[in-house]
Parts: C-alpha cells; sequence; structure tokens
C-alpha cells in the first residue's frame, strides 16, 4: 500500500523523536497505534461487506441461470399432473388378516419359520480390561 523505505522509516522516528521529544514518544506513538488499529478495522470491515455484496450477487447470477436451465428441462421434458394418475384402487391393499384354514394361537413349525426369517438382534459387549470382580 504504502512504501516506505528503511531509511525513510529511520528519518521518521528520528523527526519524531527530536519534535515529541523521548517522554512522550511512547504516549505518541501508542496514540498512533490505536488510531492504525482503528483504521485497519474499518478498513477490513469495509472489505468484508464488499466481499458479501459480490457474493450475493453472484449467487443471484447462478440461481437466474439455474432457474433458466430448470425451466427449459421442464419444457422439454414435462411433469407427470398428480390428477392424471390412476388411483390404487381399495381391493389392491395388503392383506394382513391370518392365512385361510388356521385360527388360534400359531404352531411351533409357524414361530420356527418367522425366527429364522427375522433373526433376533445381537449386541456385542467388547472385552472387559483386567481380571473380572
Amino acid at each position: 500500500m504504502f512504501d516506505v523505505a528503511p531509511t525513510e522509516l529511520l528519518l521518521v522516528i528520528v523527526v519524531a523523536l527530536v519534535v515529541i521529544g523521548p517522554k512522550d514518544l511512547p504516549k505518541a506513538m501508542r496514540f498512533v497505534g490505536k488510531w492504525m488499529g482503528k483504521a485497519r478495522g474499518m478498513a477490513r470491515h469495509f472489505r468484508s461487506g464488499l466481499d458479501t455484496m459480490m457474493r450475493e450477487a453472484e449467487l443471484e447470477e447462478l440461481e437466474k441461470q439455474w432457474r433458466a436451465q430448470n425451466d427449459a428441462i421442464m419444457r422439454e421434458f414435462p411433469r407427470i399432473d398428480d390428477a392424471n394418475a390412476p388411483a390404487p384402487s381399495p381391493t389392491s391393499a395388503p392383506d394382513t388378516s391370518a392365512p385361510a384354514g388356521t385360527s388360534g394361537p400359531p404352531s411351533d413349525a409357524d414361530v420356527d419359520q418367522a425366527a429364522a426369517a427375522n433373526p433376533p438382534e445381537t449386541h456385542a459387549v467388547p472385552p472387559r480390561d483386567g481380571p473380572l470382580p
């Protein structure tokens, strides 16, 4: 930003030492440092605001492009209306009643078949470290 050579900085320090004096120089440097920090903070805030605005503008542009492409795809491949789809008939619902010819509690063979089809969940327990109590 500012191009200050080391010789120029040394000249500024010598002039400040002569003009301000060695007694008040630390106070002056603290004051200058405080204002430089405020200026940098304001510049950082301004830059972040500009970056946010640029990001929002890019997102808006991408959203416009996405909408245009989406509209082109929707025109090329129209969606099927749900109103034109055939409604499911009430007789096609799955039958949850018991099979014909069976009544009462299930037999042992039925329980074994159900257990084979749906094995019980098992949870592994990690081994303990050290001796058992």
